[in-house]
């Protein structure tokens, strides 16, 4: 069973997962193992000054994820008058978290595979969502640019998990994108007792994110979070810019208005105090981050 929401708190979701493993409705699911070179790059950024050198020798210690950080930073993106012709380069053009961000992305699509047609494009959105969330985080006063983006490009991880895992759930997703009259994780557990919610924060957890990492792909669909105190403020906050990044990314990709978006849209920018008309303002200058996304 999973704990009712008014009675949780960060401890409350750990033991949720915990249960959920060992004898709740994912004790059969399969979780990739973190890829060693994630678990290296995350331990050097944990250094209180990480050396770019290490980082570069990471990144270029795997052939196609070296070619994957110098195409990203070749792109018309970043419009350099030269191009990154080595690793180095590329390390030292972009900065130690901006290419650990890109290098997370790389080795997580590589690490969790799915061939399901609905899932197609899957990538690409996670890409942008993450690019959302971390633009959005520079725009506010004491928010950390790098968890937000990681913590957008694991919100919606649990479905190629769950699609690789669960029996029917390529049936359960068609129908949840399709159903206007319920939640998305609404959907998931009438049929299967979980979520993507929950699952996307196991691996966070498994993969030993951050715990507010954890907690906010756990709370990401639960907006009730914004208003409960016994929650770290970095979580809440990370839940409010999640569905202002969802919004961003489903104009960008001409997706209709999504129900949360309706139901909770001003309540996030009310939390967040952002204005509608800054939000506008975004989708411009989003616009070449979002069409990076599929280049890399």
């Amino acid at each position: 069973m999973r704990p009712e929401r008014d009675c949780m708190s960060v401890a409350d979701i750990d033991r949720e997962l915990d249960h959920a493993r060992s004898q709740g409705p994912l004790r059969d699911i399969s979780i990739p193992p973190c890829p060693e070179l994630l678990i290296a790059l995350r331990k050097e950024l944990g250094q209180g000054d990480p050396d770019p050198s290490e980082i570069a020798r990471i990144a270029a210690s795997d052939v196609a994820m070296a070619a994957s950080l110098l195409r990203t930073v070749n792109s018309p993106l970043y419009a350099r008058a030269r191009k990154a012709d080595t690793v180095v380069q590329a390390v030292a053009m972009l900065g130690v978290a901006p290419t650990v961000g890109i290098l997370t992305g790389f080795l997580t699509r590589n690490a969790i595979r799915s061939n399901s047609p609905l899932l197609e494009h899957f990538w690409e959105t996670s890409a942008r969502r993450a690019l959302a969330m971390g633009f959005i985080a520079k725009q506010l006063y004491g928010v950390d640019a790098d968890v937000a983006h990681t913590c957008g490009l694991f919100c919606h991880v649990g479905m190629p998990i769950m699609m690789l895992g669960v029996k029917g759930y390529a049936g359960t997703l068609a129908e949840a994108l399709a159903r206007q009259d319920r939640s998305f994780t609404e959907t998931e557990n009438a049929a299967h007792k979980t979520d993507h919610a929950v699952v996307g924060a196991l691996v966070a957890k498994t993969w030993r994110l951050p715990s507010v990492t954890v907690a906010a792909v756990r709370l990401h669909h639960d907006f009730t979070v914004l208003t409960d105190t016994s929650f770290p403020a970095e979580v809440r906050t990370l839940v409010a810019i999640g569905l202002v990044a969802e919004s961003l990314v489903a104009r960008h990709e001409g997706v209709q208005v999504q129900r949360e978006w309706l139901q909770h849209g001003d309540s996030c920018l009310a939390y967040l105090h952002v204005a509608e008309q800054e939000v506008d303002a975004w989708v411009d200058t989003l616009h070449p981050l979002f069409e990076s996304a599929s280049l890399a």
